[in-house]
């Protein structure tokens, strides 16, 4: 399936990478993920800035690798303990891998989207990562995120 051409230029590829679901508890949550066969990363990640642990499954969707991430608060004044306050436990946002994050930010700046924060800040497994608000997507939060080019 291709993506629509109002969305990115023929130079600009994406891709579902992860949903990422707010949880109360790393643990209790995990266990559904590993009772449907999904494989569970190595270690744990602490991410200060954003204020989560965080923990991720695989699956393939399509032939494609997908991720499920769990985000534990560190606390109530956090993006997810306020999702959390608010809505309690769902999915909290849909992940979509970028080659350009910059350009593509530049160009839907210029089309009137809204970002919860437009620069990007540092993310889960070092990527750089910016959320599109809530209000220009239909009610989803969709975080865009660039995996560092070595």
């Amino acid at each position: 399936m291709e993506c629509p051409k109002w969305f990115l230029s023929d130079n600009m590829k994406i891709r579902l990478d992860h949903i990422g679901i707010a949880v109360n508890d790393l643990e209790s949550s995990g266990k559904f993920w590993r009772l449907l066969g999904l494989l569970q990363s190595e270690e744990d990640e602490v991410n200060l800035e954003q204020g989560v642990n965080i923990r991720f499954f695989s699956a393939t969707a399509s032939g494609n690798p997908v991720r499920i991430e769990l985000l534990e608060s560190l606390g109530e004044d956090t993006p997810v303990g306020r999702f959390l306050t608010k809505r309690g436990q769902g999915v909290q946002q849909i992940a979509f891998e970028v080659d350009d994050l910059d350009s593509l930010i530049v160009e839907l700046l210029a089309n009137n989207v809204v970002f919860t924060q437009p620069e990007p800040s540092i993310g889960a497994g070092g990527s750089r990562v910016t959320f599109v608000h809530p209000k220009s997507t239909g009610g989803v939060l969709v975080e865009l995120l660039e995996f560092r080019k070595e």
